[in-house]
C-alpha cells in the first residue's frame, strides 16, 4: 500500500535553483543567493503583471462599455484596476522569491510611515479626496465649459489630483481638484438648455414699444433661438442716458462656442432692425458746469475795464 502524502512547493525553491545555476557558472555563493532570489522576483513580477493585464483589461473594458459608463468615469476605473493588478504581481513576487510575506511586510512599514506621509501629503490627499468627490458627484465632466474664481475654460482631463481645463485664449490651466471642489463652479452646460441676457440701451425719447418688437421679432427670426421658453424683453434700467431692455432668449445643447456666436449674430440684428427703425443706442452723455480761476479774474477784469 502506497501512502499518498500532499506536499506543497517551498517558496525557497526557486531562488535555490537560481543560485546554484549561478555558482555553477563561477558566481560566488555570496552574491548568488541575493542574486536568484532578485532574478526571481523581476521575473515573477513581469509574468504575473503582464498576465493580469491580459485578462483583466480586456474584462475591465467589457464591463465598463456594459455599464455604458463614460470617459469621465471609465479612466479613474482603470487607474484603479491597474493599480491593483501592480499590487498582486509584488505580492507574488515577493513571496516566490523568498523576501518573506508581503503584507507583512508593507503593514509594519505603513503603520511606521503614516505619521510622517500624513504631514507630508495633506495637500495631496486633499486632492485625490476632491478628486473622489468630483467622480462621484460629477459637478462637471470632460468637455465642459466651467467657470471658478475669476477663471473659465474647457475642461479636457479629470484625474485623482487635479483638472485641467483649457481657456479661452489656448492656455492650459492645472488646477488643484481641492480648489474646484471648496469653491463655487458654475457650469453654464451642464443643462440641455441655456438661457442668455443682453441688455439693449435706446433713447429716452424712442418707442419702448417699437424696440420691444424689434427684440422679439428678431430672437424669433433666428434659427438656434429656441420658441419654447419663448423670447421675452422686461424693462430693466432708466440710466443717466438710455432705457434698457433686457433681452432673455434661450438656446439648446449650448457650448461656449455657440453661445457666443448665437449672441453676436442675433445683437447684430437687433442693431441693424434700430438702425432702420431710426431707434437709436445713445452714448452716455455728461454735463459739466462751473469756471475755473482764469474764467473768474478775466470777467472781473472786463467789469472794472468797463466801469472806467
Amino acid at each position: 500500500m502506497f501512502l499518498l502524502q500532499q506536499t506543497t512547493p517551498d517558496p525557497t525553491e526557486a531562488p535555490a535553483a537560481v543560485a546554484n545555476f549561478l555558482t555553477e557558472l563561477g558566481v560566488p555563493a555570496s552574491i548568488a543567493n541575493p542574486l536568484g532570489a532578485v532574478v526571481i522576483f523581476f521575473v515573477v513580477f513581469i509574468a504575473v503583471y503582464l498576465l493580469g493585464r491580459l485578462l483583466v483589461r480586456p474584462f475591465t473594458d467589457r464591463l465598463l462599455n456594459r455599464r455604458d459608463l463614460d470617459a469621465h468615469a471609465k479612466r479613474p476605473i482603470k487607474k484603479l484596476v491597474g493599480g491593483v493588478v501592480v499590487f498582486i504581481a509584488i505580492a507574488v513576487a515577493f513571496g516566490l522569491a523568498g523576501f518573506g510575506n508581503f503584507l507583512q511586510s508593507l503593514a509594519t512599514i505603513a503603520a511606521a510611515a503614516t505619521l510622517a506621509i500624513g504631514f507630508a501629503m495633506q495637500d495631496v490627499l486633499a486632492n485625490f479626496v476632491a478628486g473622489l468627490f468630483i467622480y462621484t458627484d460629477k459637478p462637471f465632466r470632460i468637455g465642459d465649459w466651467i467657470e471658478w474664481d475669476g477663471n473659465r475654460g474647457i475642461v479636457e482631463d479629470i484625474s485623482l489630483r487635479v483638472t485641467r481645463v483649457r481657456t479661452f485664449d489656448n492656455e492650459l490651466l492645472t488646477v488643484p481638484n481641492s480648489q474646484l471642489t471648496d469653491g463655487v463652479i458654475k457650469n453654464p452646460v451642464a443643462k440641455d438648455k441655456l438661457r442668455l441676457k443682453f441688455v439693449f440701451g435706446i433713447d429716452y425719447e424712442d418707442d419702448i414699444d417699437k424696440a420691444t418688437e424689434i427684440i422679439i421679432d428678431e430672437a424669433e427670426k433666428h434659427p438656434e433661438i429656441l420658441d419654447d421658453p419663448e423670447p421675452s424683453v422686461r424693462l430693466t434700467e432708466l440710466a443717466d442716458s438710455y432705457v434698457g431692455l433686457q433681452s432673455r432668449i434661450w438656446i439648446s445643447q449650448p457650448s461656449r462656442a455657440d453661445f457666443v456666436r448665437t449672441r453676436g449674430e442675433y445683437v447684430t440684428k437687433v442693431k441693424q432692425a434700430f438702425d432702420d427703425a431710426g431707434i437709436s443706442i445713445p452714448y452716455p452723455q455728461r454735463v459739466v458746469s462751473g469756471r475755473g480761476k482764469a474764467a473768474d479774474a478775466l470777467a472781473t477784469r472786463q467789469l472794472v475795464e468797463s466801469d472806467d
